[in-house]
C-alpha cells in the first residue's frame, strides 16, 4: 500500500504531500487545480512514460517520491534488491525525477536503477484505471485478461504450463522451417566446404610451417655465401690443411705453452693458464662445430630450394583462400569440419523436430482445451457475478454476458477470444461493450468488475481517475458504496468530482490552487470535520458556504459514515449488501 506520495514541480503542483494509508482515499478540488497530476504522479513512479511538458512552468524538474509499505519477504523486496536497492523496515521508497529537457532518473529502494524497473514493479504494486483504461476494457486482449484474472490460480498454473509447451512447440516449428527453407542452400554449403576441405587435408599444413620454410628458403637462397664465410671462419680458427697460416688453434696453443713453462716459478700465472687452457678447448670446438656445418651445407642446394619454394607455393594459396595466415587455415579446416557435421546431421535433426512438434501439438490442443474448459467455468460465474454488481450499481436490469470461443488458431494465452457484452435492459441483445455501453455505463462495469474480481485476485492498491464519470444520483451513491468495499480488502485511491462518491471516503484529501501572478500552485489538504463538509457542499452545488449545501452535504457524509443510504429500491443497505 501507498503510504505517501511526494509532489514537487508537477504540472501546477509546486510541493504536496499526500498522506494516503490504508482504506478508501478521495482526491478532490475545484477544475484546473491538478486532480490529474496525481495520478500522472503516480504514473512516473509505476514506469509511465515521462514527459518533459509535465515539468512546472520555469523549474528545472519535477519529482515525484512514494513510500510504500509491502512485505519483506515478497516479490517486490526481491526485485529490489536484484535491482541493488534495498528496504527500510517493511518500507519502500521509489522516486521519479524528470527534467525540463527531458532527462529521466529513477531511484528503487534508495539506489539508482533503469526506469524499466519501476514498471517491472508496478504490477505488483497498483492497478490504476483511467478514461484510457475504460477504452481499453473494450479491447479482447484486455477482456481476456480480466477473465483470467477471475479465474485464479487453476487457471494461472494451466496457463504457465501451455505456455511452456507452446513456446517450445513454435521454436522447433520456425527451426523446422528454417532447416527445410535452407536445405538446398546448406547443401550447396556442404559441397564447397567438402571441396575446401579436401585441398586443405591434402596439402596437409602443419601450424608454424611456413615460418619453417621463411627460413629454409633464406639459407638455401644464400647457400655459397654462407659456404665461403663459414670455410674462411674455420680456416682463422684452425688451418687444418696449412702449416703456414697461423691460426686461432695454434695461436691459442703456444701462448698455453709458454706459460707451462714458467707457472711454476709464479702461482699467480696459474688462473691466467687456466683460462688459455679452457680458451684451448672452447676453439677446438668451434673448429670442429665449423667444420660439421660445413659438412652439413647441401650441396644440391638449388635442388632443394625448387622443393621449398614449390610448398611455399602451395600454402599460400591456402592462405589467399581461407584466411589471412597459416594459423587462419588451420581454424578455418577446424570450424569447416564441425560445420559440415553440423549440415550433415540435418537430415536427423528434420526427423526429431518433427517427431518433437508432433508430441508437442497435441500436448498445446490438449492443454489449450483444458485452459478453455477453465476459462468457460469462470465466465458464467464472472457474469453471474458482475451482473449482480451492476444491479447494486444502479443498472437494474443490465446484464454481462462473457463468452469463451475456441478458435483454431493457437496463441500464447491459449486459443480462446473472450467477449465481455452487456445488455443495458430486458429484451436486447447481448453487445460488445464498445457499442453496447456509454462511458458512465462503461465506467460501473469496469468498477463492477474490478470488486468482483478482486474476491479472487487481490490487489495492494486500486487508483481510480473520474471512475464516476458520466454518472450522478443512485449511480454515483453506489459507485460510492462499491470502492468502499472494494477498500475492505485493498488501498483504494479515487481522483472524483462527486460529493456521492467521497462521502464514502475513509481519508478526504483536497486538492487546492492558490493563483498568484502567472503561475499557479496547488497544495493538497487532508480535510476533516466542517472543512469535509464545506468541500462536499461545494461538490454538491459549487457553493462552499450554502446554507442548503451544507445541510446535504453533512446528512450525506453522516449516512455514508453508517452507510444508511438508500439503494436503487428506496431501501436500507448494509456496506457490501446487494
Amino acid at each position: 500500500m501507498i503510504e505517501e506520495l511526494g509532489i514537487r514541480d508537477l504540472g501546477v503542483i509546486a510541493d504536496a504531500t499526500l498522506p494516503l494509508g490504508p482504506g478508501f482515499t478521495a482526491v478532490t478540488g475545484e477544475t484546473g487545480a491538478g486532480k490529474t497530476m496525481v495520478v500522472t504522479a503516480l504514473g512516473l513512479l509505476l514506469g509511465a512514460r515521462s514527459d518533459a511538458g509535465a515539468v512546472r512552468a520555469g523549474q528545472r524538474e519535477a519529482r515525484v517520491d512514494g513510500r510504500w509499505i509491502v512485505p519483506e519477504d515478497g516479490p517486490v523486496a526481491e526485485r529490489v534488491r536484484d535491482a541493488g536497492g534495498d528496504l527500510d523496515g517493511p518500507e519502500l521508497l521509489l522516486g521519479r525525477s524528470v527534467s525540463s529537457e527531458g532527462r529521466s532518473r529513477a531511484v528503487v529502494g534508495g539506489r539508482a536503477a533503469p526506469v524499466g524497473v519501476l514498471g517491472d514493479l508496478a504490477d505488483e504494486l497498483v492497478v490504476v484505471h483511467g478514461q484510457s483504461d475504460q477504452i481499453r476494457l473494450r479491447s479482447g486482449s484486455a477482456q481476456r485478461a480480466a477473465l483470467d484474472r477471475f479465474a485464479g490460480v487453476e487457471l494461472a498454473t494451466a496457463l504457465e504450463e501451455y505456455a511452456e509447451v507452446f513456446t517450445r512447440w513454435r521454436s522447433n516449428v520456425e527451426a523446422l522451417e528454417t532447416l527445410q527453407n535452407d536445405r538446398d542452400r546448406r547443401a550447396r554449403e556442404a559441397e564447397a566446404l567438402r571441396v575446401d576441405l579436401a585441398e586443405i587435408e591434402e596439402a596437409d599444413p602443419q601450424p608454424g610451417e611456413d615460418v619453417e620454410l621463411g627460413e629454409r628458403a633464406e639459407r638455401l637462397g644464400n647457400l655459397e655465401e654462407l659456404r665461403l664465410a663459414a670455410a674462411g671462419a674455420r680456416e682463422r680458427v684452425s688451418a687444418e690443411e696449412s702449416d703456414d697460416v697461423v691460426d686461432a688453434v695454434g695461436a691459442v696453443d703456444s701462448a698455453r705453452r709458454q706459460l707451462e713453462r714458467v707457472v711454476e716459478h709464479d702461482a699467480s700465472l696459474a688462473p691466467i693458464l687456466e683460462s688459455l687452457t679452457n680458451v684451448s678447448f672452447l676453439v677446438a670446438d668451434i673448429a670442429a662445430e665449423l667444420s660439421s656445418y660445413l659438412a652439413g651445407l647441401d650441396a644440391d642446394g638449388a635442388r632443394e630450394l625448387e622443393i621449398v619454394q614449390e610448398r611455399r607455393a602451395v600454402l599460400a594459396g591456402l592462405v589467399r583462400k581461407h584466411g589471412a595466415d597459416l594459423d587462419a587455415v588451420l581454424r578455418f579446416a577446424t570450424e569447416g569440419g564441425i560445420r559440415l557435421l553440423d549440415i550433415d546431421e540435418d537430415d536427423d535433426r528434420i526427423v526429431a523436430l518433427t517427431d518433437a512438434i508432433a508430441a508437442d501439438a497435441a500436448a498445446v490442443e490438449q492443454l489449450a482445451t483444458r485452459i478453455s474448459g477453465i476459462r468457460t467455468d469462470a465466465a458464467g460465474r464472472l457474469a453471474a457475478s458482475v451482473t449482480d454488481e451492476l444491479s447494486a450499481l444502479a443498472m437494474p436490469d443490465a446484464r454481462l454476458v462473457v463468452e469463451v470461443e475456441q478458435r483454431d488458431e493457437f496463441t500464447a494465452s491459449g486459443r480462446d477470444v473472450v467477449a465481455i457484452l452487456l445488455t443495458p435492459h430486458n429484451g436486447a441483445e447481448p453487445r460488445p461493450l464498445a457499442r453496447g455501453a456509454s462511458g458512465g455505463e462503461l465506467s460501473r462495469v469496469m468498477l463492477a468488475i474490478e470488486v468482483v474480481i478482486a474476491a479472487t485476485d487481490p490487489v495492494p492498491t486500486f487508483v481510480f481517475d473520474e471512475v464516476d464519470a458520466g454518472v450522478g444520483g443512485a449511480a454515483a451513491i453506489e459507485i460510492g458504496r462499491r470502492l468502499a468495499r472494494l477498500a475492505e480488502s485493498s488501498q483504494v485511491i479515487v481522483v472524483t468530482h462527486l460529493a456521492q462518491v467521497a462521502a464514502f471516503a475513509t481519508n478526504h484529501l483536497r486538492v487546492a490552487k492558490d493563483s498568484s501572478g502567472a503561475v499557479t500552485a496547488s497544495s493538497v489538504e487532508k480535510l476533516s470535520g466542517e472543512e469535509r463538509i464545506a468541500e462536499m457542499a461545494r461538490l454538491l452545488s459549487g457553493l462552499a458556504d450554502s446554507a442548503s449545501g451544507l445541510a446535504h452535504a453533512r446528512e450525506l457524509v453522516e449516512l455514508a459514515g453508517t452507510d444508511d443510504l438508500p439503494n436503487r429500491h428506496g431501501r436500507v443497505e448494509a456496506r457490501g449488501g446487494h
